[in-house]
């Protein structure tokens, strides 16, 4: 079994479990006298800090490898000549590595280049291909499934269980940006029965086919005024990202959203139109771009708890795979 996407798991019982990891009700060490390798072709801190400390916790060893750093360049596409900068093939990366490693946490960007290529994943499909060892998704180009896991236990923290009403804004940002995190979160939300309403530009849509999928889970609703998205709000969610008309010329896209820099931004004044909505982001965020001052440095802030929530939910994904 691989975790790719939310889409075929339980969230709630992620959650329940996660819980159970945080409390302390749960000290179990699965992954005692096992390794899990974690390979990063992008940079990390809370995904590759939380995943080493959680299978530490869970009494396992991590093997964090970084291909074209710590370990060679590596091909993904079937049939490839390899006779450019790319070393080693993942069909072999992959075989070796299981045979040393109960599990393969992968994390992959988007580059922003093909749009219709980069929606069907296509490096950690490779991987999930020649395994035969459970895969994690560590954010590729079109999931970051442990990232939506924990914000939604850190609703659930927040304000119990039960229907929400949750917003997730685009936010202007000087450069392009992935869809991972909000791909990831509207489907989670949707998953969790809350009332979803997703606010940006004209233009910014997510995934056809994802939005699909989410709303044959729940209520998602989407909308270009991001005012009217806040009002009665209970969570706000901020995240930027690229226009998929726009892969490949970035040009066009910071001409694109240049005239959104103003009013696509959180700040008091849209979050006094909420219900006392808390305010969450994936991090690493952008002070003063993505969201005010004021508001991330409030009471209302929640960021660090759900940063935090990474920890505890990706162990709960471990003892559920292994």
């Amino acid at each position: 079994m691989n975790f790719l996407n939310t889409s075929e798991f339980n969230v709630e019982s992620l959650i329940e479990s996660a819980m159970r990891f945080k409390s302390g009700d749960d000290r179990s060490r699965p992954l005692s006298g096992k390794s899990v390798a974690l390979v990063f072709f992008n940079p990390s801190l809370r995904t590759r800090a939380s995943m080493q400390v959680g299978i530490y916790e869970l009494g396992g060893n991590a093997v964090v490898l970084e291909p074209g750093g710590t370990s060679w360049t590596l091909e993904h596409r079937a049939g490839a000549v390899m006779d450019g900068d790319k070393t080693e093939h993942v069909a072999e990366f992959v075989r070796v590595l299981e045979r040393y490693c109960v599990a393969i946490g992968v994390r992959t960007f988007a580059t922003l280049k093909n749009w219709e290529e980069e929606r069907t994943d296509p490096v950690l499909n490779a991987f999930a291909k020649y395994a035969s060892v459970p895969i994690i998704n560590l954010e590729s180009a079109m999931h970051h499934p442990c990232q939506a896991a924990a914000d939604m236990m850190t609703i659930r923290e927040k304000l119990g269980a039960g229907r929400k009403r949750v917003v997730l804004t685009w936010a202007w940002h000087p450069k392009p940006l992935p869809m991972a995190v909000p791909n990831s979160f509207a489907l989670a939300a949707a998953q969790m029965g809350h009332d979803l309403v997703i606010a940006h530009p004209p233009g910014y849509e997510l995934d056809d086919e994802l939005l699909e999928t989410a709303r044959s889970f729940g209520n998602v609703g989407v909308t270009n005024d991001i005012d009217a998205a806040f009002d009665g709000a209970e969570v706000i969610y901020a995240k930027s990202w690229g226009a998929k008309q726009f892969y490949g010329d970035s040009d066009r896209d910071l001409a694109e959203r240049a005239q959104y820099r103003a009013q696509w931004i959180v700040n008091e004044d849209k979050m006094s139109r909420t219900n006392k909505a808390v305010f969450m982001h994936c991090l690493p965020v952008r002070r003063n771009v993505i969201v005010t001052d004021a508001v991330i440095d409030s009471s209302s802030s929640v960021v660090i708890d759900e940063a935090e929530n990474r920890l505890h939910v990706q162990k709960a994904i471990l003892a559920k795979l292994l």
